[in-house]
């Protein structure tokens, strides 16, 4: 089974690293394969960042994702330049936080409202990407949970695993329907 998506959002808010860790995950702790491209404007925070992960128990022989099937929004301009390509019956996670009135097209939406979660309840609005991992994981199963708690162990900053996996975890049991 194949799984194509995209992390979406704007500098600063962790899409990138989140694409990072997902194709980390599946790769070295889910004996999966992945393939994990990026692309970025030159501002440092605020411009455009994008990834696109591909997921699959087989060979990627196309690497390239034309047509997601789950859209990661983390900021309005995700939804803008990338919605379109959405499977019909795709996923649409959307950081309710920051994407104001998502479209209804008939996608499964999850609306989650991370940015808040991880600042009120983690205590570091940094954090919003690992909370994001957690419902996505969650609710669509890709890669195992304890792959990617391991790929955020080996992957982040010393100091910041146990923030990491806290954020994580609380998506994790993010309850969206």
């Amino acid at each position: 089974m194949r799984t194509d998506l995209i992390i979406a959002g704007v500098g600063g808010q962790g899409s990138i690293m989140a694409g990072t860790l997902l194709g980390t995950a599946a790769v070295v702790y889910d004996n999966k394969k992945a393939l994990q491209t990026q692309a970025y404007s030159s501002e440092l925070r605020g411009g455009a960042a994008v990834t696109w992960v591909i997921i699959s128990d087989e060979a990627i022989l196309y690497p390239r994702v034309a047509h997601p099937d789950i859209l990661v929004a983390q900021a309005p301009q995700a939804i803008t330049r990338y919605v379109s390509q959405l499977k019909p019956e795709g996923t649409l996670i959307v950081d309710s936080d920051m994407v104001k009135d998502p479209p209804r097209n008939g996608y499964t939406l999850i609306e989650v409202p991370a940015t808040s979660i991880a600042t009120k309840e983690i205590g570091s609005g940094i954090v919003s990407n690992l909370v994001i991992l957690g419902v996505l994981i969650g609710a669509t199963g890709i890669i195992s949970p304890e792959a990617m708690e391991k790929a955020v162990r080996s992957s982040v900053p010393k100091s910041k695993i146990d923030i990491n996996l806290q954020a994580f975890g609380r998506g994790l049991g993010f309850t969206w329907k």
